[in-house]
């Protein structure tokens, strides 16, 4: 009991979500999770210790709810369709339910916030170019761009109102099996279920960062995404390599 309070109570939005689910199944037993969906339904296996709630992350006073008594957000909750329209889903869920809880989590004293970005916010750049976290937003599509806005939240909060914030920049979150057809830029983002639970459990224990932006992908033998400066902030060495798993090197 003892490591799962070491952290205080972790608050998780998308709780029922693919990389939710992978947190969970990889390092969830060591922390108090309170688990956050839309819908009850959505949320699966929840342990004796956790609680489960739901909540419209549209709703500031649910956000707000949810995050009392909570010392790190993993804000996972979002439309995550490439091609949602910006004007009935976007800007409601991925923009307004971001900055809700970053309002929510500020307010109530939450110590940090890990906000799941995405690779699509730097996806306009050429393939042949490795992205830096560094590098301006370049998206290619709405989403991204309403992940760039997430990731501009993410800085005011962190620089103007005092909360710790890492914004992660998921990449090609998905399983490979020997034989599967897929591009080469495809296998450059890939991101395994188990260095992505590593990945984020990295950035709610790393101590001593205000800000930073991070990328989430796996060791793979050519990255789309640099790992540098990410590995050199949370001590990130990916286990898995898409290129491997399938064969290719």
């Amino acid at each position: 009991m003892a490591l799962r309070t070491e952290f205080g109570r972790i608050l998780i939005t998308g709780a029922g979500g693919r990389v939710a689910k992978a947190f969970r199944q990889f390092v969830g037993n060591r922390y108090m999770l309170r688990l956050a969906e839309k819908e009850m339904g959505l949320l699966n296996n929840v342990q004796p210790d956790d609680e489960a709630l739901v909540f419209d992350i549209t709703d500031i006073q649910a956000c707000r709810a949810a995050c009392t008594d909570i010392d790190t957000v993993l804000h996972l909750a979002a439309d995550p369709s490439q091609g949602a329209d910006f004007c009935t889903s976007l800007m409601k869920n991925n923009i307004l339910g971001t900055f809700n809880i970053f309002r929510a989590a500020k307010d109530a004293g939450c110590k940090r916030v890990v906000f799941a970005s995405c690779a699509q916010v730097v996806e306009g750049y050429p393939l042949d170019y490795q992205v830096r976290p560094e590098d301006a937003p370049k998206p290619k599509n709405m989403y991204g761009v309403s992940k760039a806005f997430g990731e501009g939240i993410a800085a005011y909060f962190a620089h103007q109102e005092g909360i710790s914030a890492l914004s992660v920049r998921i990449a090609n979150f998905t399983t490979l099996a020997v034989g599967q057809q897929t591009s080469a830029r495809e296998l450059s983002a890939f991101l395994s279920h188990r260095d992505a639970a590593d990945l984020l459990d990295r950035c709610i224990r790393v101590a001593d960062v205000q800000h930073a932006v991070v990328h989430g992908i796996s060791n793979n033998h050519y990255k789309r995404l640099s790992l540098e400066e990410t590995t050199h902030l949370l001590g990130y060495y990916p286990e898995d390599d898409a290129f491997t798993l399938l064969g290719f090197a």
